[in-house]
């Protein structure tokens, strides 16, 4: 079998290569349906690479398909089903292959459109449902991209009664507002610390989402968290940062790491079911969130326009 299949060569040098791939006994082959533009691949086009990986990659972990063939030694799945990637498979790509560990079913009755954006839905509604949000509280997303707008939906559907979009980004504070932000802040216009102060009656907030990814954005969610409030981490940092620990430890924070697919990947298969039901209930709105469509062989443009363009949320990418 030949695909087209994404190659990342070097800081913004993309190639859409011809790859043969030859299925093995215990792998699934699946026809790509729809991918999409994690955070985690823009790192890697711009050059900021985790420890212990170099170039040139296969990347692509986003995205779902229709099993085309399983090997000899598979039963979890046959041909005809509908799947979601939970693991770097290349899904930039026509087709793809990859272990039935690192699928998923696609939920009966959710469209695939949704569906193939089951890994980062499943990564963010994970962080919701392990967050601690309770009825009444005062909840505070840092970061109002893909992930933080899910997480702003889910935790009102959990019971907080207010919630606060911080981004200093307007138009991903005026999308937060429509996705049902009860109040929004722009760190780069506005006293952080003073505003959320003056909504909590000097208290801070019950539970904050870290979904920015950045030393200054941890530190600000370390500082208008309140005394055993909950600080969810959910962004993957690279680098090494500086943080204000004595706050942390001083105010009893309950620290809560939601990286679903750093989990086990067993742990990843149960718990990806519970995260998914509430988009497969149509609880929460995705389609506001998909910024932009693009073709495989405009991959190039679109990662562009990923990195670029700081009002995107999410691109799209259809073979």
């Amino acid at each position: 079998m030949k695909t087209r299949m994404l190659k990342i060569e070097g800081p913004r040098k993309l190639v859409l290569v011809e790859k043969e791939l030859v299925l093995e006994d215990d792998e699934v082959l699946v026809r790509t349906l729809q991918s999409s533009i994690c955070g985690t691949d823009k790192m890697y086009y711009r050059g900021e690479m985790p420890p212990n990986e170099k170039y040139p990659l296969f990347i692509g972990h986003e995205g779902g398909g229709v099993v085309e063939a399983v090997g000899s030694k598979v039963d979890e799945y046959q041909a005809g089903d509908l799947v979601m990637s939970f693991s770097r498979s290349c899904t930039f790509a026509d087709y793809f292959k990859t272990k039935p560990i690192n699928l998923q079913p696609v939920p009966e009755g959710l469209d695939m459109r949704i569906a193939a954006l089951g890994e980062p839905l499943a990564c963010a509604m994970h962080s919701v449902l392990e967050s601690g949000v309770q009825l009444g509280d005062t909840v505070a997303v840092m970061g109002m991209g893909f992930a933080g707008q899910i997480m702003l939906q889910g935790a009102r559907k959990k019971g907080a009664t207010k919630i606060i979009a911080i981004d200093v980004l307007e138009d991903k504070l005026k999308l937060a507002k429509k996705m049902g932000a009860d109040v929004t802040i722009n760190p780069a216009k506005e006293n952080l610390y003073q505003t959320i102060m003056g909504l909590t009656n000097g208290q801070g907030v019950d539970v904050v989402f870290e979904a920015a990814g950045n030393q200054d954005s941890l530190n600000a969610c370390s500082a208008i968290l309140k005394h055993n409030g909950h600080l969810v981490l959910y962004s993957w940092l690279t680098q090494p940062v500086t943080l204000n620990m004595h706050r942390w430890h001083q105010n009893s924070f309950k620290i809560i790491t939601t990286t679903l697919v750093h989990h086990t990947k067993y742990e990843r298969i149960v718990w990806s079911e519970k995260a998914m039901r509430p988009f497969q209930q149509g609880l929460i709105d995705v389609e506001p969130l998909i910024s932009a469509e693009y073709k495989l062989a405009d991959i190039k443009e679109a990662f562009e326009e990923s990195v670029n363009n700081d009002e995107i949320i999410k691109i799209i990418i259809k073979p």
